[in-house]
């Protein structure tokens, strides 16, 4: 079970790692559009929006994906990495959730929703224990 788990992480890792690099090295990129065209809570995402919060709502965004995808790879602070992605990921469902469809394909359940569960794996068993970084701290 160990061994899928690191997998897992590592798959986990590089999907993350990818999608941040992918935005850094975008000079084009910006979430604006993802989040002006939000299907639920739409007051709070057109605020994230707005263009004196879009600076730092990207930063955060790229370089969150980015530092959660290296933790997971290394294995190092796998905990709060996968708290900060369980909360990236509900700040990713709920734009395009237009209950009781999670985007155009979906019924409550999307990908978002999969990888925090999956995130929620990565806490509960530890993670970054095996084969990790985390397993070397004390």
């Amino acid at each position: 079970m160990k061994n899928v788990i690191f997998v897992l992480r590592l798959a986990m890792g590089w999907l993350f790692v990818y999608a941040g690099l992918s935005k850094i090295t975008d000079a084009s990129w910006t979430a604006a559009g993802y989040l002006k065209n939000a299907q639920s809570f739409k007051g709070p995402f057109a605020w994230f929006a707005s263009p004196g919060n879009i600076g730092w709502v990207n930063f955060i965004n790229e370089w969150g994906l980015l530092i959660i995808g290296i933790a997971l790879l290394i294995g190092f602070y796998v905990r709060w990495a996968s708290i900060a992605g369980i909360v990236l990921m509900t700040l990713y469902y709920f734009p395009i959730l237009k209950f009781p469809y999670a985007g155009d394909h979906s019924y409550l359940v999307d990908e978002h929703i999969i990888y925090a569960l999956l995130f929620w794996l990565f806490i509960a068993a530890n993670a970054g224990r095996y084969r990790g970084l985390d397993g070397r701290r004390r």
